[in-house]
C-alpha cells in the first residue's frame, strides 16, 4: 500500500515570477493544495523535501500529510509535479486534499508475474496492452503497484481488468480493459519442397548481350 509520508509546508503569499524565483533562491518550491469545496490554497515546501518523498516513491501515487505552519494539517497526495525543461529540477508541485474517510480515484500501474504457460511450453508472445488501470479506495488501501499472476495463461488467452484479483478494498473501475493477451508465435514462411527443388534445378540462362547498330555517315 502507498506509504504515507510527513511533509511540511508553509503559506505562501508572494506571487509573480519575481516571488516564485525569490522562493527558489532560498530552496523551496511554490505549491498549490486544491480540496473539495475549498479554495486552492498557496504553498511552499523544501525542494530537498519533496526530491526525497519523489526519489523514494514506489508507485506513482505518493500521499503525503502535510504539516502546515500555524498548526493545520493536510492529508494531500501528489497530483501534479512540474519539471524545468532542460535541467529537470523541479519548478511547482500540485497536491490535492483528501479524507481518509472518502474513496478517492487513482491511476495504478500494473505488472506482470511469473512466466505465462503459452510462452514458456508454446513459444507465444506476452504482450501488455494496459499499463495502469483506474480505480477506487479509501487512502490507506491505496496500492503502489497491482501485479498480476499470468503463468496460467496459455495462447490465445486473454486477461482483463475483472479477473484481477485486487486488494482489498480497491474497486477497478474500467472492468473490460483487456490488460494481458498471450500471442501464438510468429513463424515466417518457407517455399515448398517441390516449388524449391524446381528452382534449383532449372538451368541458369545466359545473358542477351545486344550490339549497338552504329550509323553509317552519309
Amino acid at each position: 500500500m502507498a506509504k504515507q509520508v510527513k511533509l511540511a509546508a508553509q503559506p505562501r503569499t508572494e506571487t509573480g515570477r519575481s516571488a516564485v524565483k525569490k522562493i527558489k533562491e532560498q530552496g523551496s518550491i511554490p505549491a498549490v493544495i486544491y480540496a473539495h469545496n475549498e479554495a486552492p490554497a498557496a504553498l511552499r515546501v523544501a525542494e530537498r523535501d519533496i526530491d526525497a518523498i519523489l526519489a523514494h516513491a514506489v508507485g506513482e501515487n505518493v500521499l503525503v500529510d502535510l504539516e502546515i505552519a500555524g498548526g493545520a494539517r493536510r492529508m494531500a497526495m501528489i497530483q501534479e509535479v512540474q519539471h524545468h525543461p532542460v535541467t529537470q529540477a523541479i519548478m511547482h508541485v500540485d497536491f490535492v486534499g483528501v479524507s481518509a474517510n472518502e474513496a478517492l480515484e487513482a491511476t495504478v500501474p500494473v505488472e506482470a508475474s511469473g512466466d505465462a504457460d503459452g510462452v514458456k511450453n508454446g513459444g507465444g508472445l506476452l504482450e501488455q496492452l494496459t499499463r495502469s488501470i483506474r480505480i477506487s479506495c479509501l487512502p490507506k488501501d491505496l496500492p503502489d503497484v497491482i501485479s498480476v499472476d499470468v503463468t496460467a495463461l496459455k495462447i490465445g488467452d486473454s486477461l482483463h481488468v475483472r479477473d484481477i484479483r485486487l486488494p482489498a478494498g480497491v474497486t477497478a473501475l474500467e472492468p473490460d480493459h483487456t490488460v494481458f493477451l498471450v500471442a501464438a508465435p510468429t513463424v515466417a514462411a518457407e517455399p515448398e519442397p517441390a516449388a524449391a527443388a524446381a528452382a534449383e534445378a532449372a538451368p541458369a540462362q545466359p545473358e542477351m548481350i545486344k550490339e549497338k547498330k552504329v550509323e553509317e555517315k552519309k
